[in-house]
Formats: structure tokens, C-alpha cells, sequence
């Protein structure tokens, strides 16, 4: 097996053309490849993208489709070029998102469906018909960082539920807690407007939920620093924490 540290290295594309492939797969390579690197098989290589292109090009489609609020999304197969997830379509299958679909859930399941879109995509190669992207469509979908998953109080209820989705499993939607910072992992939105200042612990229908800028957001799965993950009603009897607590930024 050939794992080459960079493919701009001198004479990686004579070795791979050295092979005599007809067709290159490439799936979540993290380098963006030369033309005369794609240009070495026979008749190209194709890519398989965990979006609907042009939307979300980049290496975290799947997370940012989240954060974002889509609720579908999809596999797209398409010939490369040298620019970033560029190239020409081949097939594009959609799939809904689900309400409560973590990244990671829809990250397997995508998987899957990548594996029978490829299959099929090389199963009809000599017919299909590439077809160019709209390029003023596009939108980026840029690697994660750790500050990516900083709840902002102020947002929607909702917003910051799919922002718990979308870094979940990684880096957290995390916040400040008076004990520490506060890795929140799966939350619902609750309906009906907040009174109280964005991020407060408030009080409705018998739970306690933290204030957002437009309502109230109900943790369900939660990670105390250096702790294990938890309910929020397991986080709220160990930490003792009332009506009236605040959360803030991390």
C-alpha cells in the first residue's frame, strides 16, 4: 500500500500512472490533489462528496449542513479537478436529515449510502453525463475548529440545538458553567418566549432549561469537565444548580 505524505511530491504521478488504472476513487482525502495527480488513470478519478454540490464544499459538509438547519442533505459523486469539491456532478443522491440527528449518527449512514452511489457511479460510467456545478451556489463548509462550538446564548433555542448536533461528536458545543465548562451534546428546543437574560437557568412546565434569545433550550445529554458524559438532570443534582444560575460563552 502507498500512503505518500504529500501527493505534490516529485514522481507521484508517474507512480500512480505506473499502475495503469482506469479510474481513481478518492473519499475524505484531506489534500487537495494536483491536476497531473488526477489526470493519472486512464479515464480520471472521481470523488465521493457527503453534500448536495455545490452546497457545502469542504471537509465538514455534514457538520456545518447541521449547524446550519438543512434537513436534507445527500451523496454526490463528481469528476475532479484542482479546485475544492469543483468538479463536474456524475450522480447526487438526497437523503432528510434527521430532527435529531447528530453528525456522527448521519456521518455512518452517509457512509453507507456513499458506498452504493459509488458503485453505481462506476457501474454506469460509459453513460453518465457530467454535468457542470453552479458555482455562485456554492457554500463553504470549512474543517471544524474547537471555537466552532461555542454556544452563544443570545441565538435561537433551535440554533443552538443543531449546534449541539453538528459538533457532536466533535468538538462539543460547549459553555461555562459555574462549576466549569459544559460540554452540551444533544438538547430540544422548548417553545414559549424567554423572560429571563439569554443563558440564565430558568424554570418551565416542572424542568429548568437555559434562556436563548428566543425561548428556552432543555439540555438532554451533557459532559461536566473532566467528567463523563450524563443526563442534564443527573448534571443538575450533582452541580446543585437553581433557577437564576447563569451559563456564558466558554
Amino acid at each position: 500500500m502507498l500512503q505518500p505524505p504529500r501527493l505534490r511530491d516529485p514522481g507521484w504521478p508517474e507512480r500512480l500512472a505506473a499502475y495503469g488504472a482506469d479510474v481513481a476513487v478518492v473519499v475524505a482525502f484531506g489534500q487537495i490533489l494536483p491536476q497531473t495527480v488526477l489526470d493519472a488513470p486512464a479515464r480520471g478519478s472521481i470523488n465521493i462528496h457527503a453534500s448536495l454540490l455545490p452546497k457545502y464544499r469542504g471537509a465538514a459538509p455534514i457538520q456545518w449542513a447541521i449547524v446550519r438547519g438543512e434537513t436534507e442533505t445527500g451523496i454526490t459523486t463528481f469528476r475532479m479537478d484542482a479546485g475544492m469539491d469543483t468538479g463536474d456532478v456524475l450522480l447526487m443522491r438526497p437523503t432528510p436529515i434527521g430532527a435529531d440527528e447528530t453528525a456522527g449518527e448521519l456521518s455512518d449512514r452517509l457512509a453507507r449510502l456513499g458506498a452504493e452511489v459509488i458503485l453505481e457511479t462506476l457501474d454506469r460510467l460509459d453513460t453518465l453525463t457530467p454535468r457542470p456545478q453552479d458555482h455562485a451556489a456554492a457554500t463553504p463548509a470549512p474543517r471544524l475548529k474547537k471555537v466552532d462550538g461555542a454556544i452563544d446564548w443570545t441565538k435561537r433555542a433551535r440554533d443552538i440545538v443543531n449546534l449541539a448536533r453538528g459538533c457532536n461528536p466533535w468538538p462539543g458545543a460547549t459553555a461555562t458553567a459555574p462549576g466549569g465548562t459544559l460540554t452540551i451534546w444533544r438538547a430540544r428546543a422548548l417553545a414559549g418566549a424567554a423572560r429571563d437574560a439569554p443563558g440564565t437557568l430558568a424554570a418551565h412546565d416542572g424542568a429548568l432549561g437555559v434562556a436563548t434569545g428566543d425561548g428556552l433550550l432543555l439540555p438532554v445529554e451533557v459532559q461536566p469537565e473532566n467528567r463523563r458524559a450524563m443526563s442534564w438532570a443527573d448534571y443538575l443534582r450533582g452541580a446543585r444548580l437553581a433557577e437564576g444560575a447563569r451559563f456564558g460563552a466558554p
